[in-house]
């Protein structure tokens, strides 16, 4: 059986970026590449599970050379289509344009059991079924709220959240989440970061990750951590949580909440001013730690 310290799970897809100022472009990724892209700065063994067509190839050789170990089946890859219709960065539509099928447990190859990080962005894309059965299996769970909360317009495809009866039985399974402050409010029912962590670890979630337009919050055994946001600019806005939940993890592993959430936020800083994942260095995530205004 192969070991790993992360397992990230998800599609990668296509989609067209059409920004509020500026001319439209297509970009390939998906929340699984942006996630895996951001663990990787550090010295750790990851591997991804993933689907992918003949169209991403540029994505998995970017991913070979990053060393990360890859698990992939040749499917029909999601497609999107996100509009920003203001200059908010946190306020998007999103439309799909197609689907994929979802995970099941046979798709997970002999891996000795660790933390899997479930990143998807396309509807139902993991059952509660393949979620018990890698319970089952002796893994540690992470997912990303967006994955059950998203729905479909029949007619025109637009993307929209809903608050979902299964949250308290996801947020119990899971020992980490990651959610944005719109998914959370929709959960929760309130705008209040602090508020909707409360909530949230009321009902069974042990480590809860937050993001909002200028930073990431963290709540875990009753204790509250917020750490800004440095970017000078935000090119660079598709994938943000992901980016934040992928250094996070990653971090995690050995390091305290506190020391892992900076690192998190400092290393999205930088993703965040330029379009695509994470490319640059640890050296850099450690330099931008050291500057001021960093949390």
């Amino acid at each position: 059986m192969s070991h790993y310290d992360i397992v990230f799970v998800g599609y990668l897809g296509t989609y067209t970026v059409v920004p509020f100022d500026g001319p439209s472009s297509v970009e390939s990724g998906g929340p699984v590449f942006f996630s895996v892209a951001a663990a990787s700065c550090l010295v750790k063994r990851i591997c991804m599970v993933t689907r992918v067509s003949e169209s991403e190839a540029r994505l998995v050789e970017l991913l070979k050379e990053a060393g990360i170990d890859l698990f992939m089946q040749h499917r029909e890859t999601p497609r999107y289509r996100v509009v920003f219709p203001t200059a908010k960065f946190d306020e998007r539509q999103v439309f799909l344009v197609k689907s994929g099928e979802h995970f099941v447990i046979n798709d997970i190859p002999p891996i000795e059991p660790c933390l899997i990080h479930l990143a998807g962005w396309h509807l139902h894309e993991f059952p509660l079924e393949f979620m018990h059965a890698l319970k089952a299996r002796g893994f540690r769970l992470s997912v990303d709220m967006q994955a059950f909360m998203f729905q479909a317009d029949s007619k025109t495809g637009a993307l929209y959240i809903e608050d979902i009866p299964e949250k308290k039985e996801i947020l119990d399974m899971a020992d980490f989440v990651k959610l944005d402050a719109v998914e959370a409010k929709t959960l929760t029912g309130t705008e209040v970061l602090q508020d909707q962590a409360d909530i949230l670890e009321d009902w069974g979630s042990s480590e809860t990750v937050i993001t909002c337009s200028n930073g990431a919050l963290v709540k875990s055994n009753g204790r509250t951590i917020f750490a800004k946001f440095t970017n000078r600019s935000s090119q660079g806005r598709m994938g943000r949580g992901d980016t934040v939940m992928g250094a996070y993890l990653s971090c995690r592993l050995d390091h305290s909440i506190e020391d892992s959430l900076l690192f998190a936020a400092a290393l999205t800083s930088i993703k965040l001013e330029s379009a695509g994942p994470f490319m640059g260095s640890l050296e850099d995530v450690n330099a931008r730690m050291c500057q001021p205004g960093r949390s």
